[in-house]
């Protein structure tokens, strides 16, 4: 796969947090790549896991750089699709020495066409603008 579909399917997997329990994701981490819509191979499941719990690891402090900036809309407040796009986002941006900025911002905005509601590319462009 490509990178920026690797990013999708990781971004698919990080929009799960919302929706089960810490302990939950171990098996949703399984039953994503089982039920993919898409064949993931071996190597590309590895790399969506592990690039999941990197991300995983770090949301107290992602959200709390995204609360940071975005004020009045906390993560409370923001889509769930939006958020996810933001976590991966930002993850990038903050801990990914590897994803230029600017490819983050512009891979994030078009997660967010895809996925996201009506006004969610501005958004999150916006957000991440402040972050560039």
């Amino acid at each position: 796969m490509k990178r920026s579909e690797l990013r999708e399917q990781v971004f698919k997997l990080l929009f799960r947090v919302e929706f089960n329990t810490p302990e939950e994701m171990s098996e949703q981490k399984d039953l994503f790549i089982a039920t993919s819509d898409v064949e993931i191979s071996d190597k590309d499941a590895a790399y969506v896991k592990e690039r999941y719990e990197q991300i995983a690891a770090k949301i107290p402090e992602i959200d709390a750089l995204i609360n940071a900036e975005t004020k009045g809309w906390d993560t409370e407040r923001i889509g769930k699709v939006e958020l996810a796009i933001l976590r991966l986002a930002v993850y990038e941006i903050k801990f990914d020495e590897q994803v230029p900025t600017g490819v983050a911002i512009n891979e994030a905005v078009e997660l967010s066409k895809k996925f996201g509601q009506d006004g969610a590319s501005s958004f999150v462009n916006g957000v991440l603008a402040k972050f560039a």
